[in-house]
């Protein structure tokens, strides 16, 4: 399937991360002009994602190399590994992760939407999670599931514009995943199969907006 991405410029917030970089190879395949971003990077452009001054200067900046933007794709947030199972209601955690995940992804639809809306066309994924739908964790439900709303409420907010919006939820990720999904948990997924879905959702032949869309298997047993 031709997925009409040639020549389109997409930016990768995250894009040299486990699920990022393939993405960016993903959207490279399909003929893309891809952009990755994070704090540290030679193939791409500058950009902390928790810092409105740098968003702003990094998307800025590719606007006026490029010229135009067609495609976001935010997968900028610390690894789960990462947050502390001894903190999980710690509400200094909780809201340092839900501004390193959910108020990234805000603040980078909030510096490209006036580019796109003026364009009358462009697509904004976030990669969010399955930890959303799940309790058990404040941390992990509070920083996915406020991802999903933002994702909801833009989507909301500029239907009608040509701008779609969609978030993307995984369950637990590796490169080999297990077909296996055990009651009360997601199914796994590669970043491969993350990116093939991103791929599609950022394309002209993409009409899904406003939606949570799960890879793996949606938590078994929840409606």
């Amino acid at each position: 399937m031709d997925l009409q991405l040639r020549d389109r410029v997409v930016l990768v917030v995250g894009g040299e991360g486990f699920i990022g970089s393939a993405v960016v190879a993903r959207l490279r395949e399909e003929g893309a002009m891809v952009i990755p971003a994070s704090r540290h990077t030679e193939d791409g452009i500058v950009m902390d994602a928790r810092d409105d001054a740098s968003v702003a200067a990094g998307v800025a900046r590719l606007l006026e190399e490029h010229g135009r933007l067609d495609a976001v794709v935010v997968t900028a947030a610390p690894s789960a590994q990462t947050l502390d199972p001894s903190r999980n209601s710690d509400p200094a955690q909780v809201a340092e992760a839900l501004d390193a995940k959910a108020l990234a992804f805000l603040r980078v639809a909030n510096a490209v939407i006036p580019a796109m809306t003026a364009a009358g066309y462009g697509r904004l994924v976030g990669i969010s999670g399955q930890n959303a739908f799940m309790t058990g964790n404040i941390t992990g439900s509070v920083r996915n599931a406020a991802l999903n709303i933002i994702g909801k409420n833009l989507a909301d907010q500029l239907a009608g514009t040509g701008v779609a919006v969609t978030t993307v939820n995984p369950g637990m990720v590796y490169e080999q995943p297990s077909a296996e999904v055990a009651a009360g948990r997601p199914g796994e997924s590669s970043p491969d199969q993350i990116a093939a879905l991103v791929a599609f959702l950022v394309s002209p032949l993409s009409a899904v907006a406003g939606e949570s869309v799960a890879v793996g298997h949606r938590v078994l047993g929840v409606v």
